[in-house]
């Protein structure tokens, strides 16, 4: 599959993104790992996400959930190669994305197929990610990031949750990182076409500023990139709501509908067959040429 982002109409549609979790600690319960012939099942969870209507699957093998235990680059790289290379092999004709921010785990995957890079540090980490994506070409969604793994809420029946990060003012802040995440990216040379930016719903935010940062995505959108948003099944849901994670989905749907309003191009989500139909549906209101 073609590496560049050109392949996708950005403003003509909403793209969904399936998430297969290769791990045995996920947030949303719906990790792989624990589960018996891992590689079987992530490529059945693949092949549903499609007929379902996904257009890109993202897998990962690392948590990022609060107080998640990190892994090495070579349990990740373990945990992800067989997913990835079957996937490939059972050439399903999607967007293949791996959430990894270490650099020899993005090298590997790259050189076995993966498609885009996402990394939920944003290239922060200043860790040679940013040099590796410009020598391979490949697109990378860079997300903010100011979530702290030792200040993490705990609730027993809603799940922990990152406390909220300190900012004077929360948009512009948030705005003025993401513009020197780009910066970083593109001076360390990756093309501006390859670029994706995830302003990072549900890490080192608040319930309030998570829902401020979805109302008021189209500051985000205005810096002219395509943007991702996650607000699956997360914590600021749950509170709103009171509800545990397996009971979110209606709570999802609304956060994906008003993103998508707001200017989101790719929508990440468990859920893939229910945020499709939502994801048509905002499409059939509000995007231009929507009509077949």
């Amino acid at each position: 599959m073609t590496n560049n982002l050109k392949i996708f109409d950005w403003g003509k549609k909403s793209y969904v993104m399936g998430i297969i979790n290769l791990t045995p600690d996920s947030f949303s319960g719906d990790g792989i790992l624990s589960e018996q012939d891992n590689v079987k099942n992530a490529l059945h969870k693949a092949e549903q996400f499609l007929k379902d209507g996904a257009d890109i699957i993202d897998i990962g093998a690392e948590s990022s959930r609060p107080g998640y235990q990190p892994v090495s680059t070579f349990v990740e790289t373990e945990r992800l190669l067989p997913v990835l290379k079957a996937i490939i092999k059972a050439n399903l004709g999607c967007t293949i994305s791996v959430d990894t921010y270490k650099p020899q785990v993005a090298k590997q995957c790259l050189e076995n197929g993966a498609d885009w890079i996402n990394d939920i540090w944003g290239l922060s980490k200043r860790n040679g990610l940013a040099e590796i994506l410009a020598n391979y070409g490949n697109p990378v969604i860079l997300m903010h990031n100011r979530s702290n793994n030792k200040e993490v809420k705990a609730n027993d029946r809603l799940g922990s949750s990152y406390s909220g990060a300190n900012y004077t003012d929360f948009m512009e802040e948030i705005k003025l990182e993401m513009k020197e995440m780009i910066s970083f990216a593109i001076s360390s040379g990756i093309n501006k076409e390859n670029i994706i930016i995830d302003p990072g719903i549900g890490f080192g935010k608040s319930i309030d500023q998570n829902l401020m940062l979805i109302n008021r995505l189209d500051e985000v959108k205005a810096f002219g990139f395509p943007v991702l948003i996650g607000p699956s099944r997360k914590s600021f849901i749950g509170q709103v709501l009171n509800l545990p994670v397996e009971e979110r989905i209606e709570g999802t749907a609304g956060s994906v509908s008003v993103g998508i309003a707001r200017g989101a191009d790719i929508i990440r989500v468990h859920d893939v067959k229910y945020m499709v139909r939502i994801a048509k549906m905002c499409d059939a209101l509000i995007r231009q040429n929507s009509k077949d």
